[in-house]
């Protein structure tokens, strides 16, 4: 992704070939139509990366920083041992750029930093192997690596290059894209193919072109993994949009041939963990490389908590090596479904909305024969239940339930799935009273016995039952519903609060089953009457492709605040909101607004890049939108009937190429209540 971060900076100084992405899903678009396969060579028969390759990479935690180096890896390979990773699958310890000289030799071989790596590659691939993992290099299928420093690339010296990395032991090559001076891509990857293969040594290779010339369609045969699409980083809004680009390829995955959509960023601090759980979710159900981003000698217990889910990466190793395939995506609830060799599936029902979503499926609709029940497993809460044939949960903004469902004759040993919901928006002013309705309904093929629920809030706010909140028994399909009186005290600021809905019953054994679902509830005030900016209002949620949402300044690059004045077409606003595609803000307009208005473009700060699309969606409804607009066009005026909306979103798409430089900006964004 040629995008500005460091990566993204190196590989335009490379020239590198025009994007060809394969076009993402819009946000609420039906399932994503997989490619019919073009495929004509079989996979590599070499028997290597028969399961997608775990382990672990540099750049997303250090980059080129002076801690990446021999000490850094040794102590990776240490804690791969100590913290239980290496019995999880982990295997690979693999190194960035930035490991070599900018010069060869006079030999013309490739020198390894002695700063970095006093002892050399070697020491350091004899230290890996001997905690029984192995080691891996970087190197670019071009005269220069990525790195705007300038390291030696491989082009031209692949026999070389390849002979060094087998003596030093490397067991692992990811080969990059960058100052490729033009030459077909294929040739380039197929030659370093023939280099490693002529070393004699097993070398995982994976291919990282960007997707930009499509490998999935032609190098099952060269390489064990390719990149479909640009460089992570470290958002939620990059990890959607990569999520998006992937899915659709997965008739081109399978045992020594996998699609990568790039290196995992648990743990690096710009996601939430529900939303490091998700990424690590759709990454397993999606067959992909599981290679660790994160700098493990700093990480939290909770990231190796999400790194060692055995349950999940069992998921992703299946030795079957299908890659799940979307079943349905309305509204932005995801099932996505992947075959195990088992004969069970894995069912990931995800939200990628920004307040809590019911997602349901069928056990018939993911692939499963008819049955009289069925035993569904949770692989984050590791519980399993009975179900009669629904698969379906309320799940938390950008949250995923990971279940593994299977037509289990021992179905009955388990206690019945019963689903927790809430009805009604969870969106409050203080000091008024709000009605919530929850909801606990038996998915089970047997009953549940002795059912209570309750619902908790922050301290300080009032939670009380308004109907019955238990039940004797809860046959199959039953629900209890609970209406409760909510109100936060007066003077509550603004924002999300945490809500906590809890329920308990019964088996037929008697076996006591619990559940918890955590829920937010978010204080808003209503807009001022006559016209604002919604620069100056507050924001329910906002997420953003690269960096934040900025007010009154265009994106700018990574950081909060480093935006630049809001300028499209030469014309320069004081007002504004400044966005990268995909983007998504929301603001509560309580029912009182009546018309949205912004003039809205690619911002100039990107020149010759951005492709987005603008849309203004009421309540759940789309109620205005542009066609697709690039950097050379002046600002587009965008105006919506919003009347009677509760919620206004502001949304942007990449128009379907991915979102390099889709700097987007809603120029004097106003709202008139």
């Amino acid at each position: 992704m040629r995008h500005p971060h460091t990566r993204t900076i190196r590989r335009r100084v490379a020239g590198a070939l025009t994007a060809g992405l394969l076009c993402a899903a819009g946000l609420a678009s039906p399932a994503l139509a997989a490619p019919a396969p073009e495929r004509a060579a079989a996979a590599l028969a070499d028997g290597l990366a028969l399961t997608p390759p775990m382990g672990f990479n540099n750049w997303n935690s250090t980059h080129c920083r002076a801690d990446f180096g021999e000490s850094m890896v040794k102590g990776i390979a240490d804690l791969f041992v100590a913290k239980g990773l290496k019995d999880a699958g982990y295997q690979y310890v693999n190194l960035d750029d930035c490991w070599a000289l900018p010069r060869r030799d006079a030999d013309g071989k490739l020198v390894p930093d002695p700063a970095r790596f006093p002892n050399g590659i070697k020491a350091v691939a004899d230290y890996v192997h001997s905690k029984g993992l192995k080691l891996g290099i970087y190197t670019s299928a071009g005269t220069k690596t990525c790195n705007s420093a300038g390291f030696p690339g491989a082009l031209g010296h692949e026999y070389s290059d390849a002979a060094q990395f087998a003596d030093w032991g490397v067991d692992y090559l990811k080969y990059d894209n960058c100052n490729n001076q033009g030459v077909d891509a294929k040739q380039r990857y197929t030659t370093m193919r023939d280099a490693l293969r002529a070393t004699g040594r097993p070398i995982v290779y994976s291919i990282c072109e960007w997707g930009e010339n499509k490998p999935w369609q032609w190098a099952s045969d060269v390489g064990h993994l390719w990149r479909t699409t640009g460089d992570i980083s470290d958002s939620w809004g990059s990890m959607l949009s990569i999520l998006k680009q992937n899915l659709p390829l997965a008739p081109y995955a399978g045992p020594g041939h996998w699609n990568d959509p790039d290196m995992l960023e648990v743990g690096n601090g710009g996601m939430s963990d529900t939303e490091y759980r998700s990424h690590f979710s759709l990454w397993s159900v999606m067959a992909a490389p599981l290679l660790i981003g994160t700098d493990l000698r700093k990480a939290s217990p909770s990231t190796f908590d999400i790194l060692d889910n055995k349950e999940v990466i069992a998921v992703d190793q299946d030795p079957l090596g299908k890659q799940g395939t979307v079943v349905s995506s309305a509204g932005g609830r995801w099932v996505v479904a992947k075959e195990m060799k088992d004969g069970s599936r894995a069912v990931a029902l995800f939200n990628e909305s920004g307040t809590a979503q019911r997602i349901a499926t069928t056990a018939a609709a993911v692939g499963l024969p008819e049955a009289p029940a069925y035993t569904l497993r949770d692989l984050w809460q590791h519980s399993s239940y009975n179900t009669a044939g629904t698969v379906a949960a309320t799940v938390p903004a950008h949250g995923t339930v990971l279940l593994r469902v299977a037509a289990d004759p021992r179905w009955a040993a388990h206690p019945p799935a019963a689903e927790l919901g809430l009805d009604g928006s969870p969106l409050l002013e203080a000091a008024t009273p709000a009605t919530l309705t929850s909801t606990l309904t038996d998915l089970g093929r047997t009953s549940a016995r002795h059912v209570s629920v309750s619902l908790t809030g922050p301290d300080g706010w009032t939670v009380r039952p308004a109907s019955p909140t238990t039940a004797t028994t809860l046959a199959t399909g039953r629900t209890l519903r609970t209406a409760w009186q909510v109100t936060a005290p007066p003077g509550t600021p603004t924002g999300p609060y945490a809500l906590t809905l809890r329920a308990g019953y019964r088996s037929p054994a008697g076996e006591l089953v619990t559940s918890t679902l955590p829920l937010t509830a978010s204080v808003v005030v209503r807009p001022p009457s006559g016209s604002s900016y919604l620069s100056d209002l507050p924001w329910l949620s906002a997420s953003s492709g690269w960096g934040p949402v900025e007010r009154d300044t265009s994106n700018g690059e990574s950081a909060a605040g480093d935006g630049h004045p809001i300028t499209v077409g030469g014309r320069v606003y004081a007002k504004g909101l400044g966005a990268h595609a995909p983007s998504d803000i929301s603001f509560y307009t309580g029912k009182d607004c009546e018309t949205v208005t912004a003039d809205v473009g690619v911002d100039d700060e990107k020149g010759t890049r951005g492709t987005v699309t603008f849309e203004i969606w009421a309540d759940g409804t789309k109620v205005a939108s542009t066609g697709v607009l690039t950097d050379a066009m002046p600002a587009q005026p965008l105006s919506a009937d919003v009347t009677g909306a509760q919620v206004v979103r502001l949304v942007v798409t990449d128009a379907g190429d991915g979102n390099d430089s889709d700097h987007a900006d809603w120029a004097d964004a106003g709202l008139s209540c």
